[in-house]
């Protein structure tokens, strides 16, 4: 077995689970108007990718003990195939809804089996080695919106960035191959089955679900619509994105430094305080000021998916790889729903905006450059960034939740992860 192999295969899959999310959002315009689909049936389109994650992580998660790590990684593979060529050879709203389906399903079982792959490896320091294994989601969504603008300009149209996505899918199947994979840490530490779901039931940590739904919500809900609504505000969108994902995976790269000036749900906490923030704030800006926003928006949300898988994986250690299954599970979950929520709340804010005697339609027609073009763009702007101002009161719920929580912890002299064999 070669630990920093199977480290590094893992962060090749998830910069394939990444890519899909950055193309796909760079990608969503373009459906909309090749395939004459509304918002909100775009945003179901894009649900897809989150509730199939979602079902992918919480079968995964179990049979992860039972079928191994290393059937789980394969099936993942074979679905990142799949999910490639179907979008590819998609004709319209049912294909491309299966497509982004089989990618949900494969992004689940990476993330099913890499999050406690990663924790058995590296079982003294789990929070620092997630998030570094994390820097490869934002990564992974950088290196895809670079592509997809750098060869959208190039004339190259969305199905050629998918196709190029078969290059670091062929390149993680290749590191993993011929590799031993480890036990769980859980199955290795010889804690029964119905003990780990015993821990998963405990009130602690179903809060800390419950709020996987809000951080998931309020990271991944934004990132997906912020490169259609920018557009539309006078800013790149796509180089936006990969302003605020570069910045995070920074951030997850030095996320043990963060950790030795205070604790995780201290870190936390500052991320709901900052994501909060920076939703509101890109609601109240237009072009360069949007940057700005978004590097606010960016820090708040760089340490909440590895945090919180962290933080369960040493608080809660005996849920296993069930535990962080039922964790990005319900994050993704959220999102599925979160969507199409905000594709909705988009519709109805341009529908709010549009003249008396005036439709949608009528204004979409009208020729580039004309008075009622511009109003279009307008109306699609301002209706767009109200809705990000709209999610911003999810992170706010955060942050009380948070706060309470890192003082709980001081109240009790301070944040120690718990060790498998003391565990309750």
């Amino acid at each position: 077995m070669n630990p920093a192999r199977l480290f590094h295969a893992s962060c090749l899959a998830l910069v394939v689970t990444a890519m899909s999310f950055a193309l796909r959002g760079e990608a969503t315009a373009t459906w909309g108007g090749e395939f004459h689909l509304t918002n909100e049936q775009l945003g179901w389109i894009n649900s897809t990718a989150f509730w199939g994650f979602t079902l992918a992580m919480v079968l995964g998660g179990p049979l992860c003990d039972a079928l191994g790590l290393k059937r789980i990684v394969w099936l993942a593979f074979a679905g990142h195939l799949a999910g490639i060529g179907l979008t590819i050879a998609a004709g319209g709203y049912g294909t491309l809804y299966a497509g982004t389906l089989l990618f949900g399903l494969a992004n689940g079982l990476v993330v099913a089996a890499c999050n406690p792959l990663i924790a058995t490896l590296y079982p003294d320091d789990k929070t620092t080695r997630l998030n570094k294994f994390h820097v490869w989601f934002p990564g992974g969504i950088v290196i895809g919106g670079l592509l997809a603008y750098a060869l959208g300009h190039g004339g190259f149209g969305w199905r050629w960035q998918f196709g190029l996505m078969l290059l670091p899918t062929m390149a993680y199947g290749w590191r993993f191959l011929a590799q031993e994979f480890p036990r769980t840490e859980r199955v290795a530490q010889g804690v029964s089955t119905g003990a780990m779901f015993r821990a998963c039931l405990s009130p602690m940590f179903l809060l800390m679900v419950g709020c996987m739904l809000l951080t998931a919500a309020s990271e991944l809900g934004p990132g997906q619509w912020i490169p259609k609504i920018l557009t539309t505000a006078g800013a790149p969108g796509i180089l936006v994105l990969v302003w605020i994902t570069g910045l995070m995976a920074v951030g997850r790269q030095f996320a043990g430094v963060f950790l030795h000036g205070m604790s995780a749900p201290g870190l936390l906490f500052f991320g709901a305080v900052f994501s909060a923030l920076g939703l509101y704030a890109m609601s109240h800006s237009s072009g360069l000021m949007l940057f700005a926003a978004a590097t606010v928006f960016a820090v708040g949300i760089c340490f909440f998916w590895p945090t919180m898988l962290g933080y369960v994986a040493e608080q809660f250690p005996r849920t296993g790889a069930l535990g962080l299954a039922i964790m990005g599970g319900a994050g993704m979950l959220s999102v599925s729903f979160v969507l199409p929520a905000m594709g909705h709340i988009y519709d109805q804010g341009i529908a709010g905006r549009i003249p008396p005697g005036v439709t949608a339609a009528m204004l979409a027609a009208a020729p580039a450059g004309s008075d009622p073009a511009a109003q279009w763009m307008s109306i699609q702007a301002a209706a767009g960034l109200e809705t990000l101002g709209r999610i911003a009161m999810l992170p706010l719920v955060l942050a009380v939740i948070f706060g309470l929580l890192a003082l709980r912890f001081r109240l009790r002299g301070g944040y120690r992860p718990v060790s498998l064999k003391s565990a309750p």
